[in-house]
């Protein structure tokens, strides 16, 4: 008889097996986004690593690098008939070691935080999701309009993300914002940007992610612009709490909260524009 320790094997995921974790997310209530996969494994195709008992998937861990010294880590999984018996924890081994040296990032749902905490990982703020049919046709502030993003000039827009996230990931950026099943505006004002939204198809409510914007009243704008092109208007935002602005927004919208997460850092808070953070890209990858 097989010893199922020696018969437990983790290795890179393959293409096949991010659609694989899309549904285990999916089982856990994070909802994610339809063709996130596709934009996922190109970022860091090493960065995605599978546990496999008597080869048949069972846990996972996102470890993703940006840059010389980021990480992000995500998709944290077992499937639930074999938690608590060592297989996530050797997983969850293997992909910090991937990340050592690195400040590396994760948004941790409350179950785990703790276990984070005793991995050396510490809480820097908390996202709430806010769910909801925002209200239709909220204009943007006098001489801001509301374009297409993908029309922008990829390097502002690079730059722009920039601000709100600790290290570069252009390749990820121009991925999200192309895939597809999704909208992308930008808010410009005197050819300056005031704003980036993105609207994704999810399984659940569609998710916007990121949200940056100048004001409460670009944020509102987007928010309402991105819902008029889903079918059916609902929408969902993972609000980080540093941006009060954000919250009381997500309020003024009739959004409602629906899951909670943290974000968490193993070194150093990241130095990002809080004013202008209004809702985070994605849980997976930062």
């Amino acid at each position: 008889m097989p010893n199922p320790v020696e018969d437990f094997e983790i290795t890179a995921a393959s293409a096949e097996d991010i659609v694989t974790l899309g549904a285990w997310a999916h089982e856990e209530g994070w909802n994610p986004g339809l063709t996130d996969g596709a934009v996922f494994f190109p970022t860091d195709p090493g960065g995605f690593l599978i546990g496999r008992l008597g080869g048949a998937p069972v846990t996972s861990v996102s470890v993703v690098r940006y840059g010389p010294d980021h990480g992000f880590l995500g998709l944290y999984l077992t499937r639930p008939h074999l938690r608590g018996q060592g297989y996530g924890l050797r997983t969850w081994q293997a992909g910090t070691a991937r990340l050592a040296g690195r400040n590396v990032g994760l948004d941790g749902v409350p179950a785990q935080q703790d276990n984070y905490r005793r991995s050396g990982f510490r809480t820097c703020w908390s996202n709430a999701r806010y769910e909801g049919t925002p209200p239709p046709d909220i204009a943007p502030p006098p001489g801001t309009s509301l374009i297409d993003a993908r029309t922008v000039p990829f390097g502002r827009l690079a730059a722009y993300d920039r601000r709100f996230f600790p290290a570069p990931r252009d390749g990820f950026l121009a991925a999200w914002i192309t895939a597809p099943g999704r909208t992308a505006l930008a808010a410009v004002r005197d050819g300056e940007l005031q704003g980036l939204g993105v609207v994704r198809a999810c399984r659940a409510a569609s998710r916007i992610g990121p949200l940056y914007a100048a004001s409460p009243q670009v944020a509102a704008a987007l928010v309402s612009a991105l819902a008029a092109t889903l079918p059916e208007g609902t929408v969902a935002v993972d609000v980080p709490d540093v941006n009060p602005a954000a919250v009381g927004l997500a309020g003024e919208l009739g959004l409602t909260p629906s899951f909670d997460t943290a974000r968490m850092y193993t070194g150093p808070e990241p130095v990002i524009d809080r004013a202008g953070y209004y809702g985070i890209t994605s849980l997976e990858l930062g």
